[in-house]
């Protein structure tokens, strides 16, 4: 999907929202279990009722790959249901030496037909270029991540790396923010977003002195208990700049029968905030 049809969906549906479709067979209602194809009748249900509402749909493979070729079959079939004017997220967090990533590349733009795929990054741009070379199909780079283990390594400062913060003050970079501008220089905003979790909100108006044009995909609103008014307020840009993704919040609202209308109502209150959000671009 061109950066244009994805910035167009996001005006026309007032909405940058994307739906996780991280489905746990555990999770979903009692009622679909006795189903064939319990994961899918589950997934086509949330697609068809929260549709209207996101511009995108995030799946997480792992969910898929721990069933096995019957969950393998479920994600495809999945991707395949889902609306070409949706963007289709494979979160797959992949990222290898150059001839391996050119076939994870392959497996989810070809086979799979996923329009962008998470990466690692930390085996560096040969690992990433295979992704890159790709039209109209996006890599989305792990920039700042949610989890505690973030401060591990993302966040320790690098000796030697000094930058000016605007300030008038130097300070040694973090590690994430030197990953991020090196990576910025391999593509562009046109194939190029960073995942920055919605619990890092302080550091978005930082972020985005340094890619302040590229899409973020911002996991951890929701259950993770990130702002969705903090992540706007520092994360948009004139484009909107953001994909919003919220997972169990949405998908598990309800586990009866109703479970697809009590989605879409979640959705929907998330579409609402975030029109207002868009008011102000």
């Amino acid at each position: 999907m061109h950066r244009n049809i994805l910035i167009q969906q996001i005006k026309q549906k007032k909405t940058y929202l994307c739906v996780g479709l991280d489905t746990d067979i555990d999770k979903i209602p009692k009622h679909l279990l006795q189903n064939k194809n319990a994961i899918v009748d589950f997934n086509k249900a949330i697609i068809d009722a929260t549709k209207n509402y996101c511009v995108s749909y995030k799946i997480n493979t792992a969910f898929y790959e721990a069933l096995g070729s019957k969950g393998w079959a479920a994600m495809e079939e999945t991707v395949d249901y889902i609306p070409s004017t949706h963007l289709k997220i494979a979160d797959a967090k992949r990222g290898d030496i150059g001839n391996t990533s050119s076939q994870y590349a392959k497996a989810f733009f070809e086979t799979l037909k996923f329009d962008a795929i998470t990466i690692a990054p930390y085996m560096g741009e040969d690992s990433i270029r295979p992704f890159l070379e790709y039209e109209d199909k996006w890599t989305i780079v792990l920039g700042l991540t949610s989890n505690k283990g973030a401060a591990d390594f993302e966040m320790k400062r690098l000796v030697g790396e000094v930058t000016n913060k605007g300030d008038g003050q130097l300070r040694s970079e973090y590690l994430y923010e030197n990953v991020i501008k090196k990576i910025a220089l391999w593509g562009s905003p046109n194939n190029l977003m960073f995942v920055i979790g919605a619990t890092q909100a302080n550091e978005l108006e930082n972020i985005r002195t340094i890619i302040p044009h590229n899409f973020l995909l911002i996991p951890g609103v929701g259950f993770q208990g990130g702002s969705l008014a903090e992540t706007s307020k520092h994360g948009m840009n004139k484009d909107c700049g953001l994909l919003v993704n919220a997972s169990r919040a949405i998908i598990y609202a309800g586990s009866g029968e109703n479970f697809a209308a009590e989605a879409a109502e979640i959705a929907k209150q998330y579409q609402t905030e975030m029109s207002n959000f868009l008011a102000n671009i």
